[in-house]
């Protein structure tokens, strides 16, 4: 896979959101606050504690508004034009061409890609949940491209097919136990970026920009990492996650923008901003991801491989 030249961004001092300390308490609120759960005697008191996190985590959302507003607000806003700029971060956005990947194809130890994935998996926010949570009132059109994406992340009904139990696979594989408080808080953050847009309504054009560029991204990423993986000697069937998305998403991409983004925008095209928003927040989040890693593993970030 040929990567494009990369040069490292400038590291501003971190606001309180993006610390270890406000991200793990967000991450363990999160985690607790979607798990199945039955009645309590102290609901009322959880529902104080849930008030506060969420006026913490909506600071955090606006604060990383706030990062990307410019470059956003020169998103087109008409569908065709805002598709163009949309299919663009791909070559140009966050994070794109980063030089991780091609060492995790060509170099990483097994160590290595088992302390990556480590991370990965402890900051993965389950794009399943994440679209289930964003369709809810969509209209018809739209909600029913997110529901075909469900379907294919369910493996169609076929439990040997699901995208999360391919991950868990590989994760038992390498023997890996992702926590929440063994993981960057970068990772961390983007998994509650992520979820914040998902559970939110008044987030919910910035989420389906954000599992739009997921989809318009992630088969680079994912078969430098099944390259790596093959390197290493993992089979067929611990490297699936992976290689199924090297190629899958591909297709989603180009579903998704044509049955979600355009007849969205179409309908309202101060949705195209909200959801270049959510692209950016997404891109910027993953692109902190690479950047801690890399320095994790000492690699030189002035030329990509």
């Amino acid at each position: 896979m040929a990567f494009r030249s990369f040069t490292e961004p400038a590291v501003a001092p971190a606001p309180r959101y993006l610390t270890d300390g406000f991200q793990r308490a967000l991450a363990h609120w999160n985690h607790e606050r979607l798990a199945p759960q039955f009645p309590s005697a102290d609901w009322q008191a959880n529902l104080q504690r849930d008030s506060r996190m969420l006026r913490l985590e909506g600071s955090f959302l606006e604060h990383l508004r706030a990062e990307v507003a410019e470059q956003a607000g020169s998103a087109p806003t008409d569908p065709d034009g805002f598709i163009r700029w949309f299919e663009q971060l791909k070559e140009d956005g966050p994070g794109q061409g980063d030089p991780l990947f091609p060492w995790l194809a060509e170099e990483a130890s097994r160590e290595d890609i088992s302390w990556f994935l480590e991370q990965e998996a402890a900051g993965e926010a389950g794009f399943d949940d994440l679209v289930a949570y964003t369709q809810v009132k969509l209209p018809a059109g739209p909600k029913l491209e997110l529901a075909r994406n469900y379907w294919d992340e369910m493996g169609r009904g076929n439990p040997a097919g699901v995208h999360g139990s391919m991950l868990a696979t590989l994760v038992d594989a390498l023997q890996l136990h992702p926590r929440i408080d063994t993981t960057v808080w970068e990772s961390l953050a983007l998994a509650n970026a992520m979820t914040a847009m998902a559970t939110s309504r008044r987030y919910t054009w910035h989420s389906i920009g954000a599992l739009g560029v997921i989809e318009l991204t992630a088969p680079g990423r994912s078969a430098s990492t099944a390259a790596g993986l093959r390197r290493l000697g993992l089979s067929d069937r611990e490297r699936r996650y992976f290689d199924l998305h090297a190629l899958l998403d591909v297709k989603h991409s180009e579903e998704w923008n044509r049955e979600a983004i355009v007849p969205l925008v179409e309908e309202d095209p101060r949705r195209a901003t909200a959801m270049a928003e959510g692209a950016l927040i997404r891109l910027n989040a993953g692109a902190r991801c690479f950047q801690r890693y890399r320095a994790a593993f000492g690699i030189g970030i002035s030329q990509a491989a």
